[in-house]
């Protein structure tokens, strides 16, 4: 493992059962990725990129192999310590926002600061700051049916950012926004990343990869190329 890697993954495999056959999903996968690095995950249906993805976010475990997350293995981990390293070192974003209709953009935005056991002061505080950060400082009191796609994916960028975590994995992050919004959420993940943050994005879309300034793709289980971008 590289000494500035946030992500250190050997020889992770992952298959899965279907009736009597073993169906390899992940063969063999080595990965690190650094410290302020910016990633796209790229690769056809079938590839293996989701369950990499599923893998990266803690939401399951290897079949075999070792992953390290911000010096931590956590490979061979239960649930319950997956899910308290979810919520410290990974900030997530989804396609879908996967926000909670009832509640405003601070509020959904401070709720990873409930599970870390932070003030009440402390998350409205906190929240209201990365709201700002993300460009939405006169939207904090709106409910997500308040908000057009591109402010509720802003909502959940600044969810994701909430908790400082080693990582922000975002799974086709524009896949339900339109070419002009797409283009401001890139742009907000390009800030994003030159404030000093990890960030991981899944997408099957070129020109969102070429904001990654390294792409790496696979095919058949495995990585087929990973390259420098710029």
């Amino acid at each position: 493992m590289e000494s500035n890697a946030v992500i250190s993954l050997r020889g992770i495999t992952r298959d899965f059962q279907l009736g009597a056959q073993t169906v390899h999903v992940l063969k063999g996968i080595d990965l690190d990725i650094k410290q302020g690095e910016y990633v796209a995950l790229m690769g056809p249906s079938g590839s293996g990129k989701s369950t990499l993805m599923n893998l990266l976010g803690c939401l399951d475990t290897p079949t075999a192999g070792s992953y390290t997350l911000a010096g931590r293995d956590v490979s061979r981990m239960d649930d319950n310590d997956l899910a308290a390293v979810r919520n410290k070192e990974i900030g997530f974003v989804f396609q879908t926002f996967n926000l909670i209709p009832r509640q405003t953009a601070v509020q959904n935005v401070a709720l990873p600061l409930v599970y870390a056991g932070k003030t009440k002061e402390e998350r409205v505080t906190r929240a209201e700051e990365v709201l700002m950060q993300v460009g939405l400082a006169d939207r904090m009191d709106h409910r997500p049916n308040q908000l057009s796609g591109g402010q509720r994916q802003r909502v959940a960028i600044a969810r994701a950012l909430v908790n400082t975590p080693s990582m922000i994995l975002a799974d086709e992050p524009t896949g339900n926004l339109d070419s002009t919004t797409s283009v401001e959420i890139m742009r907000l993940f390009d800030d994003i990343h030159k404030a000093g943050n990890t960030l991981v994005v899944v997408t099957h879309e070129e020109e969102i990869a070429q904001h990654a300034h390294r792409i790496i793709r696979l095919r058949d289980g495995q990585i087929e190329s990973d390259t420098m971008n710029r």
